[in-house]
């Protein structure tokens, strides 16, 4: 029996669940997730089942120049969600922090370091990739 894990926007007009992770979990430092986060870095995660419980509606899309798409809720301005270049709706990487409980996940890597904010240091032992993961 699978485990569902729930997540919302910070106003919870959107809530979603899904069913399952990806293995890779990253901090991402590219100039576009710091300023959609507001943070450091971004913080995703690939999922697997993912069904929207409500708020569907509230749902809207940036496209950026590069062609990566990024969702967030349209009453709040949570950011919820990122998606490279031509990739569908489904094969969205949810932002970890929009998790409601624990989830069991562990962050595997440090990507687009090259990006990076000057006043952010990075200490852990996590490996550091100046652009994208190395497959």
């Amino acid at each position: 029996m699978s485990q569902n894990y729930k997540g919302s926007c910070l106003c919870g007009a959107v809530r979603f669940v899904v069913d399952g992770f990806s293995p890779k979990a990253v901090h991402c430092h590219c100039s576009m997730c710091r300023k959609f986060h507001g943070a450091a870095f971004g913080t995703l995660v690939g999922v697997s089942g993912l069904k929207w419980l409500a708020g569907t509606q509230s749902l809207q899309d940036f496209t950026a120049p590069n062609g990566t798409v990024r969702t967030f809720c349209r009453v709040c301005g949570s950011s919820l969600g990122f998606r490279v270049k031509g990739a569908s709706a489904a094969d969205i990487e949810l932002a970890i922090a929009t998790f409601d409980d624990d989830i069991p996940v562990q962050v595997d890597a440090h990507i687009y370091t090259n990006y990076k904010a000057n006043w952010c240091e990075l200490q852990d032992p996590l490996p550091k990739f100046g652009e994208g993961r190395l497959t």
